[in-house]
């Protein structure tokens, strides 16, 4: 069974295309305009096991925020479309991370139903160039069109490059937890006999 997608959206503001393999190696080529989101995703690629090619042009001269959206959208949807009818997949996943100093956990259901829990505190705004308040809004884009409940907090941590890296791994780890087939699940792990969020 081949749990692979590609998604492209285009707009007047972006350009994108994501190409995802849920049972890949971890490989990725990541080109978003974003410097530091490229390197996010290429660790969520990573951590996750999932092989992940993203192409993204955007409108960066004005700011991040619509590539970061679109990115997350794609990438939500392609991570839905992968799964399938969602048969034989464990569903439910998590994951604490540490990062030096700090501690994140990454909870997630696959159920089709969406909701996003995002508890984390900020200690400055930007990373480089990049805003800090992205990183929320890359979780709740993905979540609502991956149409998965996650649950992402951070207990502590001080710099913020490694609470949002924390994240980033800890989602990807849980995912793959959730995303994994075990061939004792008939049919899909829920008593009303489906999960697609109906």
């Amino acid at each position: 069974m081949t749990r692979q997608a590609e998604i492209t959206r285009k707009t007047i503001e972006t350009d994108v295309r994501v190409a995802l393999n849920l049972d890949g190696e971890g490989k990725s080529a990541i080109s978003t305009g974003v410097p530091f989101l490229d390197h996010m995703l290429d660790l969520f690629s990573r951590h996750g096991l999932f092989d992940l090619e993203i192409i993204c042009k955007g409108d960066v001269h004005i700011d991040d925020h619509h590539s970061v959206e679109d990115i997350a959208i794609c990438l939500g949807q392609a991570f839905a479309g992968a799964l399938g009818d969602k048969k034989g997949i464990v569903r439910y996943g998590a994951a604490y991370t540490p990062m030096d100093e700090t501690l994140a956990r990454a909870v997630v259901d696959l159920s089709g139903r969406y909701y996003l829990i995002y508890k984390v505190q900020n200690t400055r705004d930007r990373v480089g160039t990049f805003s800090v308040e992205l990183a929320e809004h890359f979780w709740h884009s993905f979540a609502e069109h991956c149409k998965c409940n996650l649950h992402i907090e951070v207990f502590y941590g001080r710099n913020q490059h490694h609470i949002i890296e924390a994240v980033f791994k800890s989602a990807a780890r849980a995912l793959s937890q959730a995303a994994r087939i075990d061939d004792r699940i008939k049919g899909v792990m829920s008593t009303k006999g489906t999960i697609s969020g109906n």
